[in-house]
């Protein structure tokens, strides 16, 4: 499609190469997680880069997603990270594409399509081991559940868990480990031996290697998104993505006139007031208005005003700005940097918010 609006999103794909390398621990499989369109990234572009870097699988959250990766001509082993959707289960394994199973009812969907395409297919088992969001609960009925899936003429490929505070609580992380590795070792003792034992999350990645198992399974790290209490930067992650437009008019106002819808911002000096054409429909959330700022000329100026469905008004005091002027919304300019965890913080929540909400009418140009 021709892009005439200079609103875009770049994704740096060798930043996503340099931290699938920097967090794959050696002799342990990475799996990069692309569900929501990769983060906002893009999840086919991203899906190479990341195998490119040394991930032997990927993630996705829905039956669709690994659909579009598999018409995107990738060829890679894919977990669908929740249970196929009923219906949509042949389909799904007739694209090759890896289920997660917890539930008799998912299990039993699964076995009647395995069935008719005539073929193994291996499935893993995700335990519930606290975040009690899905899983098989209570981690003791696992393995009953296990031998369910072998006599349903299943192979149990996998086994496991999602942490729920590996970026800030080490004893309840080390718990929900626990309750995994019991399981695993009941299933040993069954001669049922999953050939890939996985838990950690980006958190669990950087912080406990004792969680790495068979494999780590990143999903925000591998964007350069910060995990949670700054331990992404530290780490030496890159954020791939900049999010940018471009100034499109400039007025210069007197003091007192206020600006927007609702009149939310008034001028206590006379001020160059700069319109850029993104807004609300494009993610970049309303409230974030009288609250971030953007970076023109590698200046940082106040979001002024509410932030309407297409646009947005800066302030830009007495700077000089002009029609076509870059804007960065998040990513880089000169020594200054916006961050998705700096508009995270406005907003009261996370960095993955931000990207992953990034509307589809905003191009993604992909580089490196």
């Amino acid at each position: 499609m021709t892009r005439y609006r200079p609103t875009v999103v770049e994704v740096d794909l060798e930043a996503i190469r340099h931290n699938v390398r920097l967090l794959k621990p050696p002799g342990v499989e990475l799996l990069a997680v692309v569900k929501a369109d990769g983060y906002g990234h893009g999840a086919a572009e991203v899906a190479r880069a990341a195998l490119e870097a040394g991930a032997t699988r990927l993630g996705v959250a829905l039956v669709e997603e690994g659909l579009g990766l598999r018409e995107r001509g990738i060829a890679a082993p894919i977990l669908v990270l929740s249970e196929l959707s009923r219906g949509s289960e042949k389909e799904a394994l007739a694209a090759g594409l890896t289920p997660s199973v917890y539930t008799d009812d998912g299990l039993g969907g699964l076995a009647e399509a395995a069935g008719a395409i005539g073929r193994p297919v291996g499935v893993h088992l995700k335990v519930d081991t606290g975040m009690h969001r899905v899983g098989r609960w209570p981690p003791q009925a696992a393995p009953a559940f296990a031998r369910s899936i072998v006599e349903a003429g299943l192979v149990l490929e996998g086994l496991w868990t999602h942490f729920a505070v590996a970026d800030e609580d080490e004893a309840g992380t080390r718990e929900q480990l626990r309750r995994l590795l019991e399981v695993r070792d009941a299933l040993r003792a069954e001669g049922l031996e999953p050939a890939c034992v996985h838990a950690a999350n980006s958190a669990a990645t950087i912080r406990f290697p004792q969680t790495h198992l068979d494999l780590v399974r990143p999903g925000a790290a591998i964007y350069g998104v910060d995990p949670g209490g700054g331990i992404g930067p530290r780490f030496g992650l890159r954020p791939a993505l900049t999010w940018r437009s471009a100034v499109t008019m400039v007025k210069r106002l007197p003091v007192g006139e206020r600006l927007s819808y609702g009149w939310r911002y008034e001028l206590e000096r006379d001020a160059t007031v700069a319109t850029v054409p993104v807004g609300y429909a494009d993610g970049y959330r309303r409230a974030l208005g009288n609250r971030a700022e953007v970076l023109i000329r590698g200046v940082r100026h106040a979001v002024a005003g509410t932030v309407t469905m297409d646009q947005l008004l800066v302030d830009c005091g007495d700077r000089e700005v002009a029609v076509g002027d870059e804007v960065v919304l998040v990513g880089a300019q000169g020594d200054q940097r916006i961050t998705a965890e700096e508009l995270a913080a406005h907003l009261g929540t996370i960095g993955y918010e931000i990207v992953a909400a990034i509307g589809e009418r905003v191009p993604r140009e992909h580089v490196g």
